[in-house]
């Protein structure tokens, strides 16, 4: 995620709207919407949270960046907004088997739904993001339209602990069923981004016969992208990614990256603020009974990135 693509870091709780910005407006109710790891797929995010809260302004949205990706950042990070009472919060979870407590936490004193990444275990009351089992299937497809004839592929991602990342190579690995492409392994950087590009310099070194690189997470295809450039592997290493990032779409229109299964992280942040204010008036009728609403995921590839590079620069404006 070059720095323009990485939204800067504050050593404590970041907010794109800061927590000290939550406790001024006590004479709104205060909706809050957590996220994993900096980068512009959580600024597309934000933007459907601004669309939501001109909508309602009686009420304060947020979104809060963690300063350090981690599960005991986000406790943090919710502890402070539960002491401020705050109505809502919806939360990508970093670590979701590990964090129901603190989760049903948030569940018992207000409201709780899940994004991007779900916790199915915990009291939450809705999930509002992309299926990523089905999200996986897609990015096999996509591998196999690169590699026809078969080959090696190693895939990279933040952590396995998070369910986005098990259920996308879930997935990755149904699809592949009967091909002959082969997944060497799974590299994890913790959302380091320099361990990021490091994971794919090093596999680069010691696999000449690497034929796919696949980044799970929006500032993993970026990564992939520098370094391969970096080979001078164009073309010889093939790239399938996710997300939108300025970079991965790059890639993706020069060629160097095949294609990229993109979300829609605008819906993530504003159906989830506007879901939880139906809630708060006593309308819970928009949740399934699956309490999962899923948000379809589309793929972007050379045939349509031009048009799809101009939606998301606009909306990184704020357009």
């Amino acid at each position: 995620m070059q720095r323009r693509t990485l939204l800067s870091a504050a050593p404590a709780a970041l907010a794109l709207g800061t927590l000290p910005r939550l406790a001024a407006a006590q004479e709104k109710k205060s909706l809050a919407f957590i996220v994993n790891v900096s980068a512009d797929f959580w600024t597309i995010c934000k933007r459907g949270i601004e669309k939501a809260n001109r909508e309602h302004p009686e009420f304060a949205m947020e979104m809060i960046v963690p300063g350090q990706a981690s599960a005991a950042e986000q406790r943090r990070i919710v502890d402070e907004l539960l002491a401020r009472r705050v109505a809502g919060i919806a939360i990508s979870p970093i670590n979701p088997a590990n964090s129901t407590e603190m989760l049903n936490r948030v569940a018992a004193q207000s409201i709780l739904f899940t994004s991007d990444s779900d916790a199915p275990a915990s009291n939450r009351m809705v999930y509002i993001g992309t299926d990523n089992v089905a999200a996986g299937r897609e990015a096999g497809k996509q591998m196999k339209r690169a590699l026809p004839q078969g080959g090696k592929a190693m895939l990279f991602v933040g952590t396995m602990d998070a369910d986005n990342a098990r259920e996308r190579v879930q997935g990755i690995r149904e699809e592949l069923q009967g091909s002959e492409i082969g997944i060497v392994d799974i590299r994890t950087d913790e959302s380091d981004i320099a361990r990021a590009k490091r994971n794919v310099e090093d596999v680069l070194a010691r696999y000449a016969d690497i034929n796919l690189l696949v980044g799970l997470w929006a500032y993993n295809t970026p990564q992939i992208y520098q370094a391969v450039k970096g080979a001078g592997r164009e073309g010889r290493v093939k790239i399938v990614g996710f997300d939108e990032d300025a970079l991965t779409l790059r890639g993706v229109a020069d060629g160097t990256i095949e294609s990229t299964v993109v979300q829609q992280p605008y819906e993530f942040g504003y159906q989830s603020m506007i879901g939880m204010v139906k809630v708060l008036a006593g309308d819970k009728s928009f949740i399934p009974a699956s309490k999962q609403i899923i948000i379809p995921t589309r793929i972007i590839d050379k045939s349509n990135v031009a048009d799809f590079q101009k939606s998301m620069r606009d909306l990184l404006r704020g357009a």
